[in-house]
């Protein structure tokens, strides 16, 4: 049974990130509530996905005159386009993005901790905003969590070691005290917050490799052939379940904490 073709499914694939996104959607929600105005014109969603952020955005606020998304996928575009047609949405990298003028709302969810230099791509975002604009970010925080350190041990511990070196580089994001230190002498108002939320997931320890074969999984089952990749994630399956209780009925809670910055000019 295929696991994962690289060849063709190392760009993002919309199908399978979608199969969470429910619980994806609950920190966007949380995110959305905390943007310190209702007046919006001009907004932008960077790392859009297949567009589930862009219509909770939408959502939240009707009367955005002009909603944008970018992605630096095209499958993900072109799931984003078939859901919301009547939004505009395009393919860009978000570390070379340069935008079509000035934004009221710079909306960024799980997308940030894939672009590199932190310190020069946050001050680039808040030139893009109009005066009183708003950067509001969500980035997965849960690097030293279980899941992901079991990630790195296996790629550590196989005949692939050398192959995932690269893969097991830790992604774009620090702590809160970095952002807060960073940005604050740039901006009016500036809300950080971590929260942790527990995903109930059906299906076993299988459904969290199922989730993270969306996520954190890929630069690992990127750089395997189909075999190895096979092998990579019945031995990840195996080392998740002795950091994973599984209840009863067959679920599994999965703890992960994430990071919200909202930052006001």
């Amino acid at each position: 049974m295929k696991i994962f073709d690289h060849k063709r499914d190392g760009d993002w694939s919309a199908a399978q990130y979608t199969k969470f996104e429910q619980e994806r959607n609950r920190p966007i929600a949380d995110l959305l509530t905390q943007i310190p105005t209702e007046t919006l014109n001009k907004v932008v969603d960077i790392g859009c996905g297949p567009g589930n952020s862009t219509e909770l955005l939408a959502s939240y606020f009707p009367n955005i005159k002009d909603i944008s998304g970018i992605d630096n996928s095209a499958d993900m575009i072109k799931a984003a386009q078939k859901r919301l047609p009547h939004f505009h949405f395009e393919i860009a990298d978000i570390s070379t993005w340069e935008g079509k003028g000035h934004y009221d709302l710079i909306f960024a969810n799980a997308s940030l901790q894939w672009v590199p230099d932190h310190q020069a791509l946050f001050p680039a975002m808040l030139k893009k905003l109009n005066p009183g604009g708003t950067l509001a970010v969500q980035m997965p925080d849960n690097f030293n969590e279980p899941a992901h350190v079991l990630m790195r041990s296996v790629a550590a511990n196989g005949t692939w070691a050398s192959r995932l070196k690269d893969a097991s580089k830790r992604i774009a994001r620090e702590d809160a005290g970095w952002y807060y230190q960073m940005l604050r002498s740039k901006i009016s108002t500036l809300n950080i917050w971590r929260t942790t939320y527990f995903h109930s997931l059906s299906g076993g320890h299988e459904a969290i490799v199922e989730w993270f074969k969306g996520t954190g999984l890929r630069p690992y089952l990127n750089a395997l052939e189909e075999a190895e990749q096979a092998e990579f994630l019945k031995k990840y399956t195996q080392e998740l379940a002795g950091a994973y209780p599984k209840y009863e009925d067959g679920t599994v809670l999965l703890p992960f904490p994430r990071l919200f910055i909202v930052a006001t000019i």
